[in-house]
């Protein structure tokens, strides 16, 4: 039984590093397939990631969905997507699902605090790489915050405090 034990043990070591690779190969692939306007590859590629919980996959996915480019234009399944990813402390992600509920289409309902409480925790996720993305959140951040209440800003600021990525 220990034989068993230490050979599945050792197998999933093994795969560890090739799952990673396959992950790392196919969003190369699919960066690469979107840039060459190969959108149906992109969006296949993605969405197997994004079902295996892959957060940057459903971010881009997302994008995808709310633009419309190479699946059908979906606010709500964009939205569904960032807001998982947004939920594993994915910066873009909670940007995106910010902007959608302080100044999107309708879908989600707008909600000024929550799309408060995302674009912050985005603002503070993104890296230097992320300059032009970080500029636009603050601009859209501070645009949101002219038109909240002091309480309602506190109640956001409550819940960037009490936030916790989910896997």
């Amino acid at each position: 039984m220990k034989l068993i034990v230490s050979a599945l043990a050792a197998l999933l070591l093994a795969s560890a590093p090739v799952a990673a690779q396959t992950l790392e190969a196919d969003m190369k692939k699919a960066a690469g397939a979107y840039e060459q306007k190969d959108m149906a590859t992109a969006a296949r590629i993605w969405k197997v990631w994004a079902g295996k919980g892959n957060a940057e996959a459903r971010t881009l996915l997302g994008a995808m969905y709310w633009s419309g480019e190479g699946v059908p234009r979906d606010h709500k399944e964009a939205a569904r997507l960032y807001t998982l990813a947004a939920n594993q402390g994915y910066a873009r992600a909670q940007n995106d699902i910010g902007f959608m509920l302080g100044f999107g289409e309708g879908i989600p309902p707008r909600d000024d605090v929550e799309a408060y409480k995302w674009l912050t925790l985005g603002i503070k996720g993104y890296t230097a790489k992320n300059q032009d993305r970080l500029d636009q959140a603050h601009k859209d951040l501070a645009t949101l915050a002219k038109r909240m209440s002091p309480a309602q800003i506190s109640e956001a600021e409550r819940r960037v405090k009490a936030f916790k990525p989910t896997p």
